[in-house]
């Protein structure tokens, strides 16, 4: 799935309700970051998950760690 600037703008954290960062390209996202949580929201097969229990910490996600694919 490739991501528009449009929606991007739309997402936020379903924890804080802040804003979310793409992490990749809009072709190649890998997952949308909350500076606010410290999370990680993975994309698995283009499907953002936007699930808090699914989240990352994102000191995890530096050092690699994707977590489990649903």
């Amino acid at each position: 799935m490739v991501f528009s600037q449009e929606l991007i703008s739309i997402l936020a954290c379903p924890k804080c309700r802040g804003d979310l960062q793409l992490l990749g390209t809009l072709e190649r996202a890998e997952g949308f970051s909350c500076a606010g949580c410290d999370a990680v929201y993975p994309v698995y097969d283009g499907i953002p998950v936007l699930l808090v229990e699914k989240a990352i910490p994102r000191a995890a996600w530096d050092k690699g760690e994707r977590g489990e694919r649903p």
